[in-house]
């Protein structure tokens, strides 16, 4: 038998510098995060580790505890040797062909699916000495990130956003009682792009109604006003409204997007749902020759979830990765947030990621 990959899996629990609560937020949660983060080595790279990371959601059916066992499931359907590492364009079919695998295994789980793809991913691009953007063949210019404040009273996120006003866009959780007050609030103390996203929090008639004050306000997208399937609902509003909708909750992974046509203007990528870097690529070019707007998105990450998402950006138009700065402290180190809020893609091996000492 041959030798098999070893896997080590750690899940942290990391507090927020600031709450951080969403619309879809059991009660008492948007205190801290749970991540997953994951250490592969292989046989035939000895003396290398490829480090990644998932982000578990339950609302797609994923945990701590399942992240382990859908990971164990997935190597075993891929062999180390499976890694191609000659060249490039031999690396890079290595693992699409990978991501196939994971995908033949098991259906959905893109958080496990995502830890394993950005190892393999820093693995790779360790052993050729390249960066993730140059082993994908991307550019390393991208958009500036914006930053996200969560629901709260209207004040207190007022005043968080007067803190975050270096941030060229702010992103503004919505879906409570409060909505037009809060935004109301934001724009007393910021000038730049708004952009709300609900998290499936509006009805239909409220969307409506409130669409008229988010132009005033000078809004510049909406994300996933409504639950995921309501594509009839999506429509109707997309059809009233001059912003662009852009679908999240809605846009999981590459196979969601046919639907989607003609439905809103815009989808939301990101890694911990589509399945890592490789399936964010793909998804992102996807949509792009579909005709949406994309969006790069984030969970609650640490430094190498968005480094990885980082290496893919420049297939976005739209850039929202700010996991870690939401952190209180990034138990990683090595990625850097320049001064236009652009994340610095460097020339360091892999994502360029290191555990903080």
């Amino acid at each position: 038998m041959s030798a098999a990959w070893d896997l080590r899996v750690e899940t942290l629990h990391l507090p927020f510098r600031d709450p951080f609560v969403i619309a879809r937020n059991a009660p008492g949660k948007g205190h801290a995060v749970t991540t997953v983060v994951v250490e592969l080595r292989s046989p035939t790279l000895p003396g290398l580790v490829g480090i990644g990371e998932g982000c578990p959601e339950t609302y797609y059916g994923e945990t701590p505890l399942t992240m382990p066992v859908v990971m164990a499931h997935l190597l075993a359907a891929v062999p180390p040797g499976a890694l191609d590492l000659s060249g490039v364009d031999a690396a890079r079919a290595a693992l699409a062909a990978i991501g196939a695998a994971f995908d033949d295994a098991i259906r959905g789980n893109g958080a496990a699916k995502c830890a394993l793809d950005i190892a393999l991913h820093d693995l790779a691009g360790k052993a050729l000495g390249l960066p993730l953007h140059r082993l994908l063949g991307l550019s390393p210019e991208i958009p500036p990130t914006d930053f996200t404040l969560g629901l709260d009273e209207p004040a207190v996120v007022a005043e968080r956003a007067r803190r975050s006003a270096r941030f060229p866009a702010l992103k503004i959780k919505v879906g409570g009682p409060k909505d037009l007050a809060t935004l109301e609030a934001v724009r007393s103390v910021f000038d730049g792009p708004i952009r709300v996203d609900a998290n499936v929090g509006w009805t239909p008639e409220g969307a409506a109604a409130i669409v008229p004050q988010l132009v005033r306000l000078g809004v510049e997208l909406i994300e996933q006003p409504f639950p995921p399937r309501r594509y009839d609902w999506l429509r109707d509003l997309q059809a009233i409204s001059p912003l662009p909708i852009v679908a999240d909750e809605s846009a999981v992974a590459i196979e969601d997007l046919d639907a989607l046509v003609g439905v809103v203007d815009g989808v939301n990528v990101k890694l911990a749902k589509c399945g890592g870097v490789g399936p964010a690529a793909r998804m992102l070019a996807r949509a792009r020759e579909l005709g949406f707007r994309t969006f790069l998105g984030c969970m609650e990450e640490t430094s190498v979830g968005i480094a990885a998402s980082a290496a893919v950006a420049s297939l976005a138009e739209w850039v929202d990765l700010d996991g870690c700065l939401l952190l209180a402290q990034d138990p990683f180190t090595g990625l850097e947030l320049g001064p236009d809020c652009r994340w610095l893609l460097g020339d360091a091996p892999g994502h360029g990621v290191t555990r903080r000492t």
